[in-house]
């Protein structure tokens, strides 16, 4: 992971960039490989297909969205409102990553 203020590569599980002294939310070092962005993105104009599903390592649960179109919409409506409420983990049962503050 990469300090946002200045680009370094950050020391594992610590809350402050040791070359310039920026802090942040020590908790993001617990948050999945997926972005919360790409995600709600895949979910919002292609979850009817389930592409946040594949996205996310989901494959089974993916390819049953696919064949339902997002289990007629229901399905869709439940992961995009997990999403919005930061509910929704990834096949690895981690939360998404959002960006650092």
């Amino acid at each position: 992971m990469f300090c946002p203020k200045c680009g370094r590569q950050l020391l594992e599980y610590t809350s402050e960039c040791a070359s310039c002294g920026h802090t942040f939310d020590p908790s993001i070092w617990h948050q999945g490989r997926y972005s919360w962005t790409t995600t709600l993105l895949l979910c919002i104009f292609l979850g009817y297909l389930g592409a946040h599903r594949f996205y996310t390592g989901y494959k089974g649960i993916g390819f049953l969205q696919l064949i339902t179109l997002g289990g007629l919409g229901i399905w869709w409506l439940i992961d995009l409102i997990s999403i919005l409420t930061g509910s929704y983990k990834d096949a690895e049962d981690s939360s998404l990553a959002k960006k650092l503050q």
